[in-house]
């Protein structure tokens, strides 16, 4: 029996209930928290809703301490930085919208973290998300699926997991809810009970990715040309990573109707503008795939997909787009589907895959 688990504790509500419940199931259960950059060089009063600051550190300590399991701390932050902020600032200043969580996901904590547990004896890891780690025997490989709450469902962020990870991964929170959460972590004492979801990335508390950036990277963006979907000149902008896709406020000049970010051009220094019916795509194309439910693809299949977190997955057709790329023609069209975010495709309740939006 692999009785052997390490869990990774972000001093969350949700990793502490993880950690408890297999506690209650009877393993040998220990946990982690990962140390993955330098919060108190941050302003942390900024926002009480980002992870990873020196308090989270003290709440999943207290919670092993209430447990009666160990407690480790690994120090990841050169790792972190590299693979997580440096790419988060890349992608930011060439135009794109990056997801640093998935980032994380792939590189840290189902990475990282699982070849440390290894290394000192654990069988397998747990996390706090919301998802399932399921073995089809008919295809002979490792499910992910969505958990029974739909509403904190995190297989989005999880669709880069290998069949290796997948298979010494557990989800303990995957039949249960928030509230359901909450409530039993109260009855049990834990000092986290009530402690507020984070929101924010934990390495930018205040969400001012601009500012972030300018003052991780050192580099100055220069003002260049608002343009229209023509390539006419409509304005002016105060610097590429100042802007979204699909913004709406803050352009900083009156077009006399609603217009929104649809476009960024990194070579050219340009920002596209353009009517909300703009923003709308019928297909959108990934690479940098990784698949979990099927080996490959072949022909056309039928499924659903998301092109962010917070929206829900849209019925259409999936194709393997020049060998290396999956390609969605989705049903309808979707709303400002971005370079750098994710395209994740579900067959139901399970994980086909995903890859980077380009």
């Amino acid at each position: 029996m692999l009785n052997k688990i390490l869990v990774g504790m972000s001093g969350g509500v949700d990793s502490s209930v993880a950690a408890l419940l297999l506690k209650q199931d009877g393993y040998d259960v220990s946990g982690c928290t990962l140390k993955l950059f330098d919060s108190e060089n941050t302003s942390e009063n900024l926002s009480t809703r980002a992870c990873c600051s020196l308090s989270d550190v003290e709440d999943a300590r207290s919670v092993c301490y209430k447990l009666g399991i160990e407690h480790y701390v690994f120090n990841f932050k050169d790792l972190f930085r590299t693979e997580v902020i440096d790419r988060f600032a890349e992608g930011y200043i060439n135009g794109e919208t990056p997801n640093p969580c998935i980032e994380c996901n792939r590189h840290i904590k189902f990475d990282k973290m699982l070849r440390r547990a290894k290394e000192l004896g654990f069988d397998r890891i747990a996390t706090g998300h919301y998802a399932k780690s399921v073995y089809n025997e008919d295809s002979g490989r490792y499910n992910l699926n969505r958990s029974a709450d739909k509403k904190k469902d995190q297989t989005y962020v999880l669709y880069n997991m290998t069949q290796e990870q997948l298979s010494h991964t557990v989800f303990p929170l995957w039949g249960s809810n928030k509230d359901e959460n909450r409530k039993l972590a109260e009855n049990n004492g834990l000092v986290n009970a009530r402690k507020p979801d984070s929101q924010d990335i934990c390495f930018v508390p205040g969400g001012d990715y601009a500012g972030f950036i300018r003052s991780y990277t050192g580099k100055t963006f220069p003002d260049g040309d608002f343009i229209d979907e023509n390539n006419n000149i409509t304005g002016r902008h105060t610097g590429i990573i100042n802007y979204t896709i699909g913004q709406r406020k803050g352009l900083g000049t009156a077009f006399g109707k609603p217009m929104y970010v649809c476009g960024k051009d990194a070579v050219s220094n340009t920002v596209t503008l353009g009517e909300n019916v703009s923003l709308y795509s019928d297909t959108v194309t990934a690479d940098d795939i990784n698949l979990i439910s099927v080996s490959g693809i072949t022909g056309k299949m039928r499924i659903t997909a998301k092109t962010r977190y917070n929206m829900p997955d849209m019925p259409g057709e999936l194709t393997v787009y020049k060998d290396s790329m999956l390609r969605v023609r989705f049903d309808s069209p979707q709303r400002a589907a971005a370079k750098g975010q994710a395209l994740v495709i579900y067959d139901g309740d399970t994980v086909v895959g995903g890859g980077k939006i380009i």
